[in-house]
């Protein structure tokens, strides 16, 4: 950690010569600390950037519309559709929003399931004859 030199000026006395104060002494010592104050400032910011750039990167939204259909009878369902990602994950801790746009009958819950790098399937458990999911996927990476 940088500790901070108080610097002071040399104050002399116009008139006598005399020194009232002798200011800080211009140094090795004094600008090597300055140099590591600098180092650590300059570390300190890349580190901020590299972070902020995951960040991003892990809150980055890919965004898909999809429409699931279910031709099966009540209490059957086989609205199940495979989702592709547009960008492959490094890991499969991503999350899945869904929002229903819109549905003819009871769409039940909506499952999100067998979670790959580079895709899911999602589907829903009722009767309805079609739904229309608006699915934000965010994270993974």
């Amino acid at each position: 950690m940088y500790n901070a030199t108080k610097w002071l000026d040399k104050v002399v006395d116009v008139d006598s010569g005399e020194v009232i104060q002798a200011g800080t002494d211009q140094s090795a010592a004094h600008f090597n600390n300055m140099e590591s104050g600098i180092t650590d400032a300059s570390v300190a910011a890349a580190m901020l950037l590299i972070a902020a750039g995951e960040l991003q990167s892990q809150t980055e939204i890919e965004r898909h519309v999809v429409e699931l259909k279910n031709t099966a009878s009540y209490p059957f369902n086989n609205s199940t559709k495979t989702v592709s990602l547009a960008i492959t994950r490094d890991n499969t801790d991503y999350t899945v929003d869904v929002d229903i746009q819109a549905h003819t009958g009871n769409v039940g819950e909506i499952q999100i399931y067998d979670k790959q790098l580079n895709g899911f399937k999602v589907k829903y458990d009722g009767s309805a004859e079609s739904a229309t999911l608006i699915l934000r996927i965010k994270g993974g990476k």
